[in-house]
């Protein structure tokens, strides 16, 4: 049976390398699959439209009309895995979007499954967001993001109940370098001669994060 994953990369806070998830998982279901449809939805933050414009388009959820679009789009089980970029001043109206309409529940319906990958931070709203997708996601798909470049220490204890993928902080010289518009993760990885780098390892793990986290979703999502 054919199924169709769809990532949603949120956070409820400002700066803590959401895109920089978003940019690793697009090119690692690009590198596995050969195609993927990602989605920007950020005014006020580095765009993932930027770094990867062949491959993402943008998505306005402050209105109907964009709302139903983007929709249709996700809900379209045509085997293309999907990303979304969503932006921290859209949090909110995202997932009451997804409330009032039911989207979880439509997406199961056409075999499309939905991903909540929640780029955590240690801040009081990040708290009280991440205790709002408890209340609407099933546990199997909310996947808490640890980002050790933001978050040097702990989580709140709440999200270390759940799944969390821990992404290991860079030095600061080589997390300005991939930030750079134009490098490609993939393209970094076929081109560096030493796989024994510390870049070369970092998204080798980070892709390998991401192919563990699709093997064991995937399979087991039953609503």
């Amino acid at each position: 049976m054919l199924v169709t994953p769809v990532y949603i990369i949120c956070s409820a806070s400002p700066q803590v390398g959401k895109t920089l998830i978003a940019r690793l998982l697009s090119e690692f279901l690009l590198l596995k699959n050969g195609t993927v449809l990602s989605f920007d939805i950020n005014l006020r933050e580095p765009s993932l439209l930027d770094y990867l414009p062949t491959i993402t388009e943008t998505a306005d959820i402050m209105d109907t009309y964009g709302k139903m679009q983007l929709v249709d789009r996700l809900i379209l089980n045509d085997g293309m895995a999907k990303v979304i970029d969503l932006g921290f001043h859209a949090f909110d109206e995202f997932f009451k979007m997804c409330g009032e309409i039911g989207f979880l529940s439509e997406a199961i319906l056409h075999n499309v499954v939905p991903i909540i990958l929640f780029v955590a931070d240690v801040d009081r709203v990040s708290a009280r967001s991440y205790q709002m997708l408890r209340w609407q996601v099933p546990p199997q798909i909310l996947i808490t993001v640890h980002n050790e470049f933001v978050v040097r220490g702990e989580l709140f204890d709440v999200m270390n109940r759940g799944r969390v993928l821990r992404f290991a902080s860079l030095p600061m010289f080589l997390n300005t370098y991939i930030s750079r518009l134009g490098l490609s993760f993939t393209g970094y990885l076929r081109h560096e001669k030493d796989s024994s780098t510390e870049l070369h390892q970092w998204i080798r793990r980070s892709y390998t994060i991401f192919r563990d986290l699709e093997l064991s979703v995937m399979p087991q999502c039953s609503f």
